[in-house]
């Protein structure tokens, strides 16, 4: 990792300038997110048909339970399909950042999940071994993962067909990263709204901080942007 370039120097005067002009962009970009928020939040709602089942720590569970009687459910859909001896990296590096945040969901009404292909006994072994404490169910005996955009066959990902992101670019291997949310009102389960891709950035506050950093990510001259990103015991 190269040292930060230098920028101009100059006085505290001429920074304030600089900054004050960068705020009016900053603030600008904030009231359009908070206008896209509202947005996604006044997206239609699917009924959710289909009885998905789960194998959880507590034993098997549907999509219903996996709300734990609140009205909102988030689902990290976790890349880590049945043959891998550890689950993804990437989805590991953002896994970090929500880890700590489940009771302050729980405290407005939403659990979170994450959900991956792999068999059970898998999922909580690395999760033990990376010290998380969020759920985290198989969905290995349904098709929720394929359902909800991020599980694909052999013969799909050699066709590089565009399958994911809502049917915009190929993908390299059989399960993807994303995340679900389903809302639980009047008795019915309903999918209010679902991301992937860099649609996922936001949720990582590693590259949030990143960001504000003069080197910035420094990823433009990698292989792929996260070829630096390790399991968090492994650097």
């Amino acid at each position: 990792m190269t040292k930060p370039a230098i920028r101009p120097i100059v006085n505290h005067a001429q920074w304030r300038s600089a900054r004050s002009e960068l705020l009016a962009k900053e603030k600008q970009l904030t009231a359009a997110r908070e206008a896209l928020a509202q947005a996604r939040r006044a997206l239609p709602w699917v009924r959710v048909e289909k009885d998905y089942r789960f194998a959880t720590s507590a034993g098997e569970a549907s999509l219903r339970e996996l709300f734990a009687g609140r009205g909102q459910l988030i689902v990290y859909h976790f890349m880590y399909p049945a043959d891998w001896s550890a689950g993804c990296k990437s989805c590991s590096f953002w896994a970090d950042g929500y880890n700590g945040i489940v009771p302050h969901l729980a405290a407005r009404d939403t659990s979170l999940v994450a959900v991956s292909i792999a068999p059970l006994a898998k999922l909580l072994a690395f999760r033990a071994r990376m010290g998380w404490s969020f759920e985290w169910v198989s969905s290995a005996q349904s098709d929720f993962n394929r359902d909800f955009g991020v599980s694909f066959t052999d013969e799909e990902i050699a066709s590089r067909a565009l399958l994911y992101n809502f049917g915009t670019q190929p993908f390299g291997v059989t399960e993807a990263p994303g995340i679900s949310v389903f809302a639980h009102a009047d008795g019915e389960i309903y999918h209010t709204y679902s991301g992937y891709s860099r649609g996922l950035d936001w949720l990582n506050p590693a590259y949030q901080l990143l960001d504000l950093v003069p080197n910035g990510r420094a990823e433009a001259d990698l292989p792929y942007s996260m070829a630096w990103v390790k399991l968090h015991d492994e650097y």
